[in-house]
């Protein structure tokens, strides 16, 4: 990077305006131009606000891709012009022409609507309710069938299941229910949506203020208040404190009162019991982990969604998707990101892949036990791979055709153990840390234009991961 362009970071890091042109320029040198013509381009650059900015994207799909594999990235580039900025929030806009000068998340209709409360200038802006989670595309099973219809009567008569407590573990849907529930009711009720951790910041950022009243105002002023996450609400007293006042408020004004959690009300860590009394005397409902039915169906309806969205571009087989169905039982969202991974492959290579790429692709979702992986293995299979004995690849030789093996095992060792550098170079015969960072990086830029190193490598980690003999 020269001077010149440095000094340009400075002055937009010094100006008023966000440029959101440089950031795209950044984004494309850093995360090359295949990545930022299939995915980053079509970004659209919203707002900013005092910590964040909003951002819009076509399709969920693409939020989804690019929150799951390029978020950080994104976020570390923006940093870089604006240190303030601390996060990201997405809005789905099919319109392909926004006008950002005239744009206002306040005002503007299509996107919010009046009868939801806001709190201006806070850190994270509240009831970004998002219209593409609604009980219409609410997958149903065994599983979260309790759940789901709850929510619906509650929708129906808010008095009666108050407050309604739903818990489960990570992913597993209770977001979109609270999500469809606000969705509905914001048509003709007043509804605040927020997460424990967002009223945890703004109850410590009013008293800072000395601006408790408004707060109170704030929070107690709604016909609907719907938690997020509540098990993060524990500890400080003072904030349970306002807390139990707030939801004693609501329920004598006969709010509706709607939590998410991922525990029921009394395994609930630090948080007061009458608190916690309180979530048990209304209904309890639990979202259990997906059965083998219900991960089929969320993925013939995702694919299909794929399908519809790129027609011609995505190709995923039955077979895939019952192996996705079958091995992915941990959560809903899991099942989904694995979905998400497999239709990019798709799309950017332009067929459908075999069952050994997928076992590649999905590596960290199919809990394979990273303990059948030692570097034990991974040097007696690469040996093999170039005919070479293990002696000759730990011996201090440079010869070339010693020093690329050595260096193919390193590289293969960062990537598929949990070893730190120090312990690779000690299985290396005792190798510094600076060789092992060194080979890992030589390989990694011979894979970007050498097509047999890639060839290489994914045969290799196939064998090594999968046990196929086949492939070597």
């Amino acid at each position: 990077m020269n001077k010149s362009y440095k000094n340009n970071n400075l002055q937009s890091y010094n100006s008023k305006e966000f440029n959101w042109n440089l950031i795209q320029v950044e984004m494309k040198n850093k995360l090359g131009l295949d990545v930022f013509e299939s995915w980053l381009k079509k970004i659209e650059f919203i707002e900013e606000f005092n910590n964040y900015i909003l951002i819009s994207v076509p399709t969920r799909f693409i939020r989804d891709w690019i929150t799951s594999r390029y978020l950080d990235q994104i976020l570390k580039i923006i940093k870089n012009y604006k240190k303030n900025i601390i996060r990201v929030e997405f809005k789905i806009i099919e319109q392909k022409n926004i006008d950002k000068k005239n744009f206002d998340v306040h005002k503007n209709e299509n996107l919010v609507n009046d009868n939801i409360s806001f709190i201006k200038d806070t850190y994270l802006q509240y009831n970004r309710i998002d219209p593409n989670k609604r009980f219409e595309n609410f997958i149903t099973g065994l599983s979260n069938k309790l759940a789901y219809q709850a929510s619906l009567k509650v929708v129906e008569n808010s008095s009666l299941y108050n407050p309604l407590y739903i818990y489960g573990g990570v992913g597993m849907g209770k977001t979109h229910l609270l999500n469809s529930i606000g969705f509905e009711l914001k048509k003709n009720k007043k509804v605040m949506f927020i997460s424990a951790e967002r009223f945890m910041y703004q109850f410590v950022k009013s008293i800072k203020a000395n601006e408790m009243v408004k707060f109170k105002e704030y929070f107690r002023n709604t016909d609907t208040l719907l938690i997020d996450d509540i098990q993060f609400m524990n500890g400080k007293e003072a904030m349970q404190e306002e807390f139990f006042h707030t939801f004693n408020a609501l329920l004598d004004k006969g709010s509706q009162i709607i939590v998410s959690a991922d525990r029921p009300p009394n395994k609930l860590s630090r948080i007061q019991e009458r608190i916690k009394s309180r979530f048990a005397g209304g209904l309890v409902v639990d979202i259990q982990k997906p059965d083998y039915e219900l991960r089929k169906k969320i993925i013939e309806k995702k694919t299909q969604e794929f399908n519809d969205l790129y027609s011609d571009q995505i190709k995923i087989s039955k077979e895939i998707q019952d192996y996705i169905s079958t091995e992915i039982s941990g959560s809903i969202r899991e099942l989904v990101g694995a979905l998400n991974r497999i239709a990019s492959f798709s799309r950017i290579y332009n067929k459908s892949p075999n069952l050994s790429e997928i076992k590649i692709v999905l590596k960290d979702l199919l809990n394979l036990s990273e303990n059948k992986v030692t570097i034990d293995l991974i040097q007696t299979l690469v040996c093999k791979y170039f005919k070479i004995s293990k002696n000759e690849m730990l011996s201090s030789r440079r010869s070339r055709y010693l020093v690329r093996p050595r260096q193919t095992a390193i590289y293969l060792t960062k990537v598929l153990t949990s070893k730190s550098l120090p312990e690779i170079g000690r299985e290396f015969s005792n190798r510094d840390h600076t060789t092992i960072i060194h080979s890992v990086k030589t390989i990694e830029k011979l894979k970007e234009k050498d097509p047999e190193m890639v060839d290489n490598i994914n045969k290799l980690k196939n064998q090594i991961l999968y046990n196929n003999n086949n492939e070597i």
